[in-house]
């Protein structure tokens, strides 16, 4: 999920970004108001997206709140298994797991005959065609094409054969999509053959990710830019309607091909009850009603009154909810559910490296990291559901160290002001009030008043800039702002894809929003690229990471426990921050809701 996401205590994001450290996609139900083909009234999901969608393009998925829309409507060659801990990868529009050739650059992947793009009005007749293997090379060119400025294009950048000359030309207009790529082959209809640079240990990964959905070439001709409002994929779900800023609403496929539960997962899975619908045709639900609800406590009141099918839980209505770490007597009276994950994620304060104020005095950035009172965040606004980070590696990914201490981590007001004076700024004296920006949500406001009051401390001036989500992300791309908070949430369990937020060649518009570009960073960077899992590897991280505190380019904010609760009527939810196809698995018991909800 990869992910940009603005998010607070929540159950989690993927999703995935912070200073905006609020909210989360959350999901909310509710039933049974318009009627299916067969006169029986619709099953309906209804959930709440934290923040307005920009659009619902797979190139652009940059974020959780786009990408939890778009993994219903889309589909990927690949794959998480719903249910199995650790993730695991499976096939999903290809048939099995991709075959590779014995010194790993060249992969091939057969993908299933008969699936049926949506109908649509961009097909002869509304109805829509069958996928091929051609429909993968286009919408990858198409990530590719300098003129669409894709955000997901660092997937493939230097990695596929001929892609990035490709590229070149089609910028100077000595190419166009028929121009042959040859790292990117379709030799029959349902055979793609991917040819690497070098080796790429994280390519099937990135096979899961939105960003590489097939995108049928009539939608684009038909739609043009707006394409972002008319999404047309393969999945379970198609594209019904959307008004902007308030809700999208997604109805099931009729055409989509027979998919089943799971029939396997954890050792507790059956236990718990997920795999009651083993073997069964899916998706459970005629419609999904995804509500962009920015605050937190009208999401909060929706999921109270039972609107809402599962919900995070805001920091002012934790101790009503969770009491000695567990859910309240009250909440679990009322068929309430708790779910904590922990999320593989980071949150920071980004500095522009650009900016000609903090990108070249390094002593300034340690001073403001210094005096930023990570801890007390913690408790203020997360309820004590995180853990300090000490750099950009979070739990459960290689080379993530639980003793690792970052040395200019220390909430420490008295070496923050000395440092600010080594920096030339000796009691703010002679600084530039600095820039904050931040989301418009109320906690997202709240964060950034305190971090103001941490930097008044020592004289530090600070301004804060608030925006909705997509100005939020636009400024960042755009390289003007400052300073701002966020977070990323893994878009797949590999410290490679945290420290690639850090890499020069992927500073904005693409993942690196700070712009940090180290020489020696850089070189780790790629020396890993080329080594599989492993001891040296890991090693690589670790320098990596040593850089990266040294030079501080951000301040490191804290890796999030994912609380979330789900009224018992939802059936097999189990969440997990990568996931991001989940609906498909959801099931609704009409006639337990209608009796719980009466107790709500």
């Amino acid at each position: 999920m990869t992910k940009f996401f603005v998010k607070a205590p929540s159950p989690v994001k993927v999703g995935a970004l912070l200073v905006a450290f609020s909210l989360l996609a959350v999901t909310l139900s509710s039933c049974t108001r318009k009627k299916t083909d067969s006169g029986n009234e619709e099953i309906v999901i209804n959930s709440a997206i934290a923040a307005n969608v920009k659009g619902l393009d797979p190139i652009d998925a940059n974020d959780t709140y786009s990408s939890g829309v778009i993994s219903q409507i889309y589909e990927t060659l690949l794959h998480y298994h719903y249910l199995k801990r650790p993730l695991t990868l499976q096939p999903l529009l290809a048939t099995e797991m991709p075959t590779a050739s014995a010194d790993g650059l060249t992969h091939t992947i057969k993908i299933k005959p008969g699936v049926m793009f949506h109908d649509d009005e961009c097909f002869p007749n509304g109805k829509g065609r069958e996928l091929t293997a051609e429909d993968f090379v286009y919408s990858w060119k198409r990530l590719a094409d300098p003129k669409n400025n894709a955000l997901g294009f660092w997937v493939f950048d230097k990695r596929i054969e001929g892609l990035n000359e490709w590229r070149t030309k089609v910028g100077k207009g000595e190419a166009d999509y028929s121009t042959p790529v040859s790292g990117l082959q379709a030799p029959d209809k349902y055979t793609i053959v991917i040819k690497l640079t070098q080796p790429y240990y994280q390519l099937y990964y990135v096979l899961a990710m939105p960003y590489t959905s097939p995108v049928p070439k009539e939608a684009v001709e038909k739609y043009g830019k707006e394409i972002i409002n008319h999404p047309v994929g393969t999945g379970p779900f198609k594209f019904d309607s959307w008004i902007r800023n308030s809700r999208i609403e997604l109805v099931r496929n009729p055409n989509w091909r027979n998919e089943t539960y799971p029939t396997d997962g954890e050792a507790s899975d059956t236990t718990n009850g997920f795999l009651a619908d083993a073997g069964k045709k899916i998706p459970f639900v005629d419609r999904v009603v995804m509500h962009e609800i920015v605050q937190e406590q009208p999401r909060w009141l929706k999921f109270m009154k039972g609107e809402l099918d599962f919900s995070s839980i805001p920091k002012d209505n934790f101790e009503t909810a969770i009491q000695d770490d567990k859910l309240s007597k009250e909440f679990a009276a009322k068929g309430i559910e708790l779910f904590v994950v922990m999320e593989p994620d980071v949150t920071y304060t980004a500095f522009n490296m650009l900016d000609p104020i903090l990108g070249k005095n390094e002593k300034l950035r340690k001073a403001i990291s210094m005096a930023t009172d990570v801890d007390s965040v913690i408790k203020k606004f997360f309820n004590g559901r995180a853990i300090s980070a000490q750099s950009p590696i979070p739990p459960g990914v290689d080379a993530y160290d639980a003793k690792y201490k970052n040395p200019y981590k220390e909430f420490n007001v008295e070496k923050a002001k000395q440092l600010l004076a080594e920096a030339g700024f000796p009691g703010g004296k002679g600084l530039p009030e600095l820039e904050f920006s931040t989301v418009s949500s109320t906690t997202s406001r709240q964060m950034a008043e305190f971090f103001k009051q941490n930097m008044a401390q020592i004289g530090v001036k600070v301004s804060i800039a608030t925006s909705s989500w997509p100005q939020f992300q636009d400024k960042i791309h755009k390289k003007k702002a400052q300073i701002w908070g966020v977070a990323w949430l893994a878009d797949y369990p590999d410290a490679e894809n945290f420290l690639q937020l850090l890499y020069g060649p992927n500073t904005s518009p693409g993942p690196n929003g700070s712009n940090f570009d180290d020489s020696k960073f850089n070189k780790l960077y790629e020396k890993a690229a080329l080594l599989p899992p492993g001891p040296e590897r890991t090693d690589l991280y670790h320098q990596m990471r040593d850089i990266v505190v040294s030079e501080a380019p951000w301040v490191m904010g804290m890796h999030r426990m994912g609380y979330s609760l789900r009224h018992q009527w939802v059936k097999n939810y189990k969440p997990h921050p990568i996931i991001s196809d989940g609906y498909k698995y959801f099931r609704v018991e009409g006639s337990e809701k209608a009796k719980m909800k009466a107790k709500l």
